[in-house]
């Protein structure tokens, strides 16, 4: 599979005003876990039904191993978002599904845990991938897909200047249902145009 150049380099890091985000470690484990297992009934209406072994420490390297496969092929980079003040682990976001050639795009899928919810903290995330999948990477386009009931999702994305651009029918199997997703979408131009414009 085609790796483009940036990706032989040493993993990013980034730094916004409220948050920091760097590429998952071996070492996270036990912080990844316990925030993961106390927030568990936050999360779960959003994401995919968790497995029997979610939170092990087998899966968890079977994760990183993944994690590192897609980093190295080009295809995703997953982050680990931290709070600048604490240092501490609150949640994650991942640039996946990046495509090159006439697509040069990618999109967006993120978790907070429960006690760092409602602060500001996702927005600050996702406006720094997003320059980065526009300066770094050089993408054209970065969607993100919500459930239509996620209402701090939706505002999440639409504060960090996406637009929502239709709905897509059973989109996703989460928590066990086919669920339907408002598709966002965000232009390299859109976001150039809000940088001028602030």
């Amino acid at each position: 599979m085609f790796a483009f150049p940036f990706f032989r380099r040493e993993a990013p890091a980034l730094r916004g005003e409220r948050v920091h985000l760097r590429v998952p470690e071996p070492g996270d484990y036990r912080e990844w876990a316990a925030l993961r297992a106390e927030s568990r009934s936050f999360l779960e209406p959003w994401e995919p039904r968790w497995a029997p072994d979610e939170l092990r420490r087998s899966a968890w390297r079977h994760r990183i191993s993944r994690y590192r496969e897609d980093f190295a092929n080009g295809t995703a980079v997953a982050f680990f978002i931290f709070e600048n003040d604490t240092n501490r682990l609150v949640g994650g976001i991942t640039l996946g599904n990046i495509r090159h050639g006439v697509a040069q795009s990618g999109q967006i899928g993120y978790w907070i845990g429960e006690r760092y919810a409602g602060q500001g903290l996702m927005l600050d995330a996702v406006l720094q991938v997003t320059r980065f999948g526009f300066d770094t990477l050089r993408l054209h386009r970065i969607e993100a897909a919500c459930i239509p009931d996620n209402k701090r999702s939706m505002r999440v994305l639409e504060k960090a200047g996406f637009q929502r651009e239709g709905l897509l029918r059973s989109y996703l199997r989460i928590n066990g249902n086919w669920q339907d997703h408002y598709l966002y979408g965000l232009i390299a131009d859109d976001q150039r145009g809000a940088t001028t414009k602030g």
